[in-house]
């Protein structure tokens, strides 16, 4: 079973741990490497039990850490060709980097790795879909606009971890970012809504969503408290009273979350619809 644990969601840096067996993958780097080793040593995993890394995309609260943790944890880099050319020159220390553009397919250890495009503002943001063959856990991190090509990768998810970054009226309202600024975060290149992550949601919960874990809030421009009430508020609207709704913050999310495949009925049966969770997050600039 797949296991994933969010050592920091925010714009001050975004870090998780995904789990199987023996097999493991730290997604992004945007803590620091001593905050980054401190998280994974408070939840008993040694940094250099590791087996690889996976990057969605280059902006700072994404790999911030990266260059000082890989001098501690000499494990393979996963990223596209674009993100690793955009890093390059910022980085002094060497790296085992894996090039995995859009749509390509491999193995780390014991979980499956799927790469897919995602729209946002970086030079070329991926998402990807994990899977240990029975669960499945996806990552779309910084995403302004969900593309028929996104839902599809969603479609059956089990666990979402997903980006709820800002509530509109509260965006409106900011005195602290200027119009231009709100006008990019609200954006096809931007980020998501509460209000469209909880239509997302809903379709997820229609194909056997059994969790989610909102991620990247804004600290001026949403709360919990609001992000959760309208995810639940929109799944009671349309009959979904199963799905759990959680959040992860700076200091990441408490405990382990295991990604369970919900029972669900054959292949014939149900339309083709696998098993998968998904991590969605992004920032407020």
């Amino acid at each position: 079973m797949l296991k994933i644990n969010v050592l920091g969601s925010g714009s001050s840096g975004n870090c998780a741990l995904v789990r199987c067996g023996d097999s493991s993958v730290l997604i992004d780097v945007g803590l620091s490497a001593k905050k980054v080793c401190s998280r994974l040593q408070a939840i008993d995993f040694d940094p250099g039990d590791l087996s690889a890394i996976l990057l969605t995309h280059e902006h700072g609260d994404h790999v911030r850490g990266l260059d000082v943790f890989c001098k501690k944890a000499d494990v393979p880099v996963y990223c596209n060709a674009l993100t690793r050319e955009s890093l390059q020159k910022g980085l002094k220390h060497p790296k085992q980097w894996r090039i995995a553009q859009a749509g390509s397919r491999f193995m780390v250890g014991g979980i499956e790795v799927a790469a897919f495009s995602v729209i946002h503002d970086a030079v070329d943001p991926m998402g990807y879909v994990l899977s240990d063959g029975e669960s499945r856990l996806g990552i779309v991190s910084d995403i302004g606009h969900v593309t028929k090509g996104v839902r599809a990768q969603l479609t059956g998810v089990d666990t979402l971890f997903v980006e709820a970054n800002y509530d509109l009226m509260l965006l409106q309202n900011d005195t602290k970012r200027p119009w231009s600024t709100k006008q990019r975060i609200v954006s096809r290149h931007g980020h998501l809504s509460n209000e469209q992550t909880a239509e997302l949601v809903v379709e997820c919960a229609a194909a056997g969503l059994q969790s989610v874990v909102l991620g990247h809030l804004s600290q001026d421009c949403n709360s919990p408290e609001v992000a959760v009430d309208t995810i639940e508020r929109h799944l009671a609207q349309n009959g979904h009273f199963g799905v759990s709704v959680h959040c992860a913050g700076a200091e990441g999310l408490e405990g382990t979350l295991e990604v369970a495949a919900a029972a669900r009925k054959s292949g014939a049966e149900s339309g083709g619809a696998s098993p998968t969770a998904v991590w969605v997050q992004a920032e407020l600039f």
